[in-house]
């Protein structure tokens, strides 16, 4: 087999594995052992992989390597639980997966307080919580390769439900154990990694009044304090470049998003995808108290993007220079900065979802 530099083109490499696919199907005696061998030094050579700038062309090529011709099975589970996500759902959502697994004989190892240093001996990486669980994940473990899967145990679960909709933990289990891996976006803001959304200012000082959210769950604290800062929120002034564009504006909304829903159900970018290779930008120019009482109900169901005083853009940078230091939430966690650079990183993490 013909050896490739990882630095070679992305398509040229396509082309190769295309070929060797075929090659390997053409012989119906060699295809049952020599395809499994295949996809593993696929899977090996997308971890090793240098990405290359053209955004685009990476991600064509992460899809090509993750299709069902070449399945991954699922062979050891590390389960991570977050023990201070959600309302206690989740121990027993975790007592119910390893019953599961082991019904299916794949072994499994529960982690709870301690996660550990790294998963040496395991296929899969599975966390229960919601968006600040697996934004935690990600900082923590920035350069995961294994594939992963987030089960609802949190308040707001935007990121779960963008993977997995509405299902069920029984149907979700099953999409998961059948699925392929797929590799998807997440962000960096400064030097801390995102992957649903990132919010400034408004979004930023209602995760900062979030004790109602901790005790009446995602959606309905989510929308009580949301409704409470409407009424005190004074909009500040941003800078805010793409680097083609600049607005320098007072603004009640600034938000660049990875997925479509934050706040436990408001489809702040209805439209994002994650896996574009791009982040969104989502503007709100300056509103009275009455006009944002009106659309609230409407940005919730995502309504909001043709309206005039919103501005939406995409992009893989942006910097947002604030007035002062401001509230910043990213995944439902607060922090606090003057200053944003901000950068889509394609193809980041890999779930099977």
């Amino acid at each position: 087999m013909k050896k490739i530099s990882t630095r070679e083109n992305p398509i040229r490499l396509q082309k190769h594995i295309r070929n060797r696919i075929e090659k390997e199907i053409r012989s119906e005696q060699q295809v049952l052992y020599s395809l499994p061998f295949l996809c593993l030094s696929v899977r090996l050579f997308k971890i090793k992989a240098q990405r290359p700038a053209n955004t685009k062309q990476y991600i064509i090529f992460s899809n090509l390597l993750h299709t069902s011709d070449c399945p991954l099975p699922v062979t050891a589970v590390a389960i991570l639980e977050n023990p201070f996500a959600g309302n206690g759902a989740r121990a027993k959502l975790a007592s119910w997966l390893l019953k599961e697994l082991a019904q299916r004989n794949i072994p499994a190892t529960h982690f709870k307080e301690n996660w550990p240093a790294h998963f040496d001996g395991f296929s899969d990486i599975w966390l229960i919580g919601g968006d600040g669980t697996i934004h935690y994940f990600i900082n923590r473990y920035p350069d995961c390769t294994l594939p992963l899967a987030l089960f609802k145990g949190g308040t707001g679960n935007d990121f779960a439900w963008k993977l997995y909709g509405d299902l069920s933990a029984a149907e979700q289990l099953e999409q998961v154990l059948h699925a392929e891996p797929r590799y998807i976006d997440a962000g960096k803001f400064n030097q801390t990694l995102f992957i649903n959304c990132l919010g400034v200012g408004f979004d930023g000082e209602i995760i900062r009044s979030m004790r109602a959210i901790r005790l009446l769950g995602g959606h309905i604290g989510y929308l009580l304090a949301v409704i409470g800062k409407i009424f005190t929120f004074r909009e500040h002034r941003f800078r805010i470049s793409n680097g083609t564009e600049n607005w320098d504006d007072r603004f009640l909304l600034v938000m660049v998003v990875n997925s479509s829903r934050a706040g436990g159900g408001f489809f702040i970018a209805p439209t994002a995808s994650i896996t574009d290779g791009k982040l969104d930008l989502v503007l709100c120019t300056q509103q009275p108290l009455l006009q944002r009482l009106r659309y609230l109900p409407i940005i919730k169901k995502g309504k909001h993007m043709h309206l005039p005083f919103v501005i939406h853009r995409q992009g893989e940078q942006f910097t947002i220079q604030c007035e002062k230091v401001m509230d910043i939430q990213a995944d439902g966690d607060l922090y606090t900065a003057q200053e944003l650079h901000i950068e889509i990183l394609p193809a980041k993490f890999c779930f099977r979802y």
